[in-house]
């Protein structure tokens, strides 16, 4: 068997779909930089406060991430067979679930702000400032939702290219809202933090209704009508379950522990709290590839599995794993690049700036790992049939390992934030040999009702 496969048709496929699910991420991402650069020139409290507010939005698309993957796996493998009736009940199924998520994470960041904040730092101006956005910015989860879910399921049919559309109009409305209501140019108020909220939240509403006009006027692969969302099947929810539930799990437990590092961070002064939102945001941007390719391959897999050809699992996962890695190390090499050249952006302190720069240094390197783990795992593996072990192995490597010992490295032995930080980000290495193993072992693969694999 060859290693890499000759089939044109892959990666005509592979690449379609992760350049324009690429361009859609570093768009979404952007209007996170926007407001951090705006927002950072505007006040470090300002900067730090939303940074933390965001860990709760962050938590929200990790949840809502985890209802659509599960919607991409059945929808897809339903794709590869044509089977439209499923792919509407699968939707129908996610709305329900995002929405609800959405609408309980809104009423707690709507009613106890301070409360939620105070649990990332005891900083009394960084928690005023998150406590303004988040009571504006909070009205947008439904919004987020509801759009993110369609996105899924039209992903799933290979259709990506509304998403980048969206993402862009959200880039522009943010920034020049952003630009109006932050610093009150033109006449607009100058509300600071809750002007980047008003933004957001705008952009967001937006976001929704160009979405359900491409599906009432141009879609003609899944042609959804509203009387869809309101079907239930009893069975597709059981499968969903079977499916959907470990991933949502995962996710929910990954979007946690992103909030309880935040926590960790969050306790180690200002400082820690800007530098990482800054390293953060600068490397999610960066890592769009890495994303996107996890999913391209849980659309390809989950496709060829429908249409029954298994036989083509395998030389696909070689291929892909070798694509993995020179992503990796494409990502990691400009993330090392731009790093001094980003940071002139900011107007914060010489000692934020220069904790942010050693971020990203260790960032530049842990990149190469996220880029081959998180897809070979997230990716071949979810979309294979085993959606649980990603549960197991994060909760193992996060809430075992990680959290723990960054915990002791800054409560207990006092160490700086950069190693910290180091603990903090170690996973993405050490997951690489977890992941090595289980792909190369091809025990994941399987169609759903069969028992569960044991590797």
């Amino acid at each position: 068997m060859k290693l890499m496969v000759q089939d044109q048709a892959f990666y005509r496929s592979f690449f379609r779909l992760t350049w324009i699910i690429a361009l859609q991420n570093v768009i979404s991402f952007g209007v996170n930089l926007s407001d951090n650069i705006m927002l950072g020139g505007y006040s470090e409290s300002a900067l730090s406060g939303v940074a933390l507010a965001n860990q709760l939005q962050f938590l929200l698309q990790m949840l809502v991430m985890g209802v659509g993957e599960g919607v991409v796996i059945l929808s897809s493998r339903a794709w590869g067979a044509r089977d439209m009736t499923t792919i509407k009940r699968v939707a129908s199924i996610g709305m329900r679930l995002a929405l609800a998520l959405a609408l309980v994470l809104w009423l707690a960041v709507f009613l106890f702000p301070h409360g939620c904040l105070s649990l990332f730092t005891n900083e009394d101006s960084v928690i005023a400032e998150g406590a303004n956005y988040l009571r504006i910015i909070g009205f947008s989860y439904l919004f987020f939702a509801a759009t993110n879910l369609l996105l899924a399921s039209l992903r799933s049919v290979e259709t990506v290219r509304v998403g980048f559309i969206l993402s862009l109009s959200t880039l522009v409305i943010n920034i020049c809202l952003n630009y109006l209501l932050i610093y009150g140019h033109f006449g607009f108020p100058a509300w600071g933090v809750r002007g980047s909220a008003a933004a957001t939240l705008t952009a967001r509403i937006i976001e929704l209704a160009i979405v359900l006009v491409y599906l009432k006027r141009v879609d003609r692969k899944i042609n959804f009508t509203l009387r869809d969302f309101f079907h239930f099947d009893r069975q597709t929810f059981k499968q969903y379950l079977n499916v959907g539930s470990p991933i949502l799990m995962s996710n929910a437990l990954w979007g946690l522990a992103m909030a309880v590092q935040s926590g960790i961070l969050g306790h180690m002064g200002e400082a820690a709290i800007a530098a990482n939102s800054i390293a953060t945001t600068v490397f999610q941007i960066v890592s769009v590839v890495t994303y996107a390719s996890a999913s391209a391959t849980a659309v390809i897999i989950g496709k060829t599995i429908g249409a029954g050809h298994p036989e083509k699992i395998k030389p696909y996962a070689q291929t892909l794993q070798v694509l993995y890695l020179m992503i990796g190390l494409g990502t990691g090499a400009v993330l090392f690049l731009i790093k001094d050249v980003v940071l002139g952006f900011y107007a914060i302190s010489p000692e934020s700036k220069a904790l942010a720069l050693q971020f990203m240094t260790v960032l530049s390197i842990t990149a190469v790992g996220t880029a081959y783990q998180m897809p070979a795992l997230t990716g071949i593996v979810r979309s294979g049939g085993d959606t649980r072990f990603v549960l197991y192995n994060d909760f193992i490597f996060m809430w075992l390992i990680v959290l723990p010992s960054a915990f002791l490295c800054a409560a207990v032995f006092g160490l700086s934030p950069l190693l910290t930080f180091i603990c903090l980000k170690s996973d993405q290495i050490l997951k690489c040999f977890v992941a090595v193993v289980k792909v190369n072992r091809y025990r994941w693969i399987r169609t759903f009702g069969s028992p569960e694999p044991r590797g």
